[in-house]
C-alpha cells in the first residue's frame, strides 16, 4: 500500500494498523524489539535475508538494548539480517546527532551483523570529500538498488520491518509537513535544514511513500508531549503532505504507545491497552 486514504468514516481495523498502549515507555521498547526480532526472524527464514530500516532521535536507543539482551540476541538470525536507516543529519558519524552512532554504540556492538550489511548513509565520508547531500542520496539509491528487494506497484522497495518514531509535527524520517520530498519519485532526498523544529542541520531521507512499501512498519511513540499528535494521526484524515506520520497509518503495521501518548486516541481505541 502506498497512498492512504483520505477523509473521514467510521473506524474499519482491516484498514488500520495493530494499536498497542502499554503502561511505561520502557514497556514499549520491550513490545517493540520482541515485535522486531519476530519479523526478522520470519523474513530471514521466507527469504533468506532480512531487510530493516531503523531510526534515530529517542526511540531506538532502548529498543537496541532489549534487542541486545540474552533472550532476542541469540535467537535472532543476525548474520542474515541487512540495516538500513530511515534519515541521517548532514553531521559526523561521532557526532552525537548522528543518527548511526546510537546504532553502533548500543545494539552493533553486540550482534553479529556482517559489516557489508551495515548500510549507513555515507554521510561522514561525504564530509570528507567535500561531496554534499545529493551525492550520499544518490549513493544510498545506489546501494537499495544493489540490494534487489521488492517493489510495489508505485515503484517502491519493500523492507521487511521499518521501524520509525513521529515527530510533535507528525513528520515521518526527515519529510516534515508541506515538504516538496513528494515530488521527487527518488527513493532517498537531500533535505535543507528545518527551521521549526530541532536539530537544525540539513538531512538525508529516504522517500515517505517507503513506509507504504514496508512489509511490516513500527512506530513507536512515548510521552504526552506526542500525544496531541497521535491523537490527530488516529482523528480524521487528512493529506498525508500535512502530516507524513499518516503513512504509517496503514494495515500490516504497528503502532506501540505508552499511555501517556495514547492519552489522545479516539475513544473506540482505548480498548487495546495491555498490561
Amino acid at each position: 500500500m502506498s497512498d492512504p486514504g483520505r477523509g473521514g468514516g467510521a473506524w474499519d481495523a482491516a484498514l488500520e494498523p495493530e494499536i498497542l498502549v502499554l503502561p511505561t515507555p520502557a514497556a514499549a521498547s520491550r513490545e517493540a524489539a520482541q515485535r522486531i526480532a519476530l519479523a526478522l526472524t520470519a523474513a530471514v527464514a521466507a527469504r533468506g535475508a532480512a531487510h530493516w530500516v531503523t531510526t534515530g532521535g529517542s526511540t531506538p536507543g532502548p529498543i537496541y538494548r532489549h534487542l541486545v539482551g540474552d533472550e532476542l540476541r541469540t535467537t535472532v538470525p543476525w548474520s542474515d539480517v541487512h540495516l538500513w536507516w530511515g534519515d541521517e543529519r548532514w553531521v559526523a558519524a561521532s557526532d552525537v546527532l548522528s543518527n548511526a552512532l546510537v546504532c553502533w554504540d548500543l545494539l552493533l556492538r553486540d550482534v553479529p551483523v556482517p559489516l557489508e550489511q551495515i548500510h549507513v548513509m555515507p554521510v561522514g565520508a561525504a564530509l570528507e570529500s567535500g561531496k554534499g547531500p545529493e551525492a550520499v542520496a544518490e549513493a544510498y539509491i545506489t546501494a537499495l538498488r544493489g540490494a534487489k528487494l521488492d517493489v510495489d506497484a508505485a515503484g517502491f522497495p519493500g523492507l521487511d520491518v521499518v521501524l520509525a518514531g513521529i515527530g510533535s509535527d507528525g513528520h515521518l524520517f526527515s519529510v516534515f509537513p508541506g515538504s516538496s520530498t513528494w515530488d521527487d519519485p527518488a527513493w532517498v532526498q537531500a533535505v535543507p535544514a528545518p527551521t521549526h523544529i530541532s536539530p537544525r542541520v540539513a538531512r538525508i531521507t529516504l522517500h515517505p511513500l517507503i513506509m507504504g512499501a514496508a512489509r511490516m512498519p513500527v512506530v513507536v511513540v512515548s510521552g504526552g508531549a506526542k500525544a496531541a499528535i497521535v491523537g490527530r494521526i488516529f482523528g480524521p484524515r487528512e493529506d498525508p503532505r500535512d502530516l507524513p506520520g499518516l503513512l504509517a497509518r496503514r494495515p500490516g503495521g504497528i503502532w506501540i504507545l505508552d499511555d501517556a501518548a495514547a492519552a489522545e486516541l479516539p475513544s473506540e481505541l482505548r480498548g487495546t491497552s495491555i498490561e
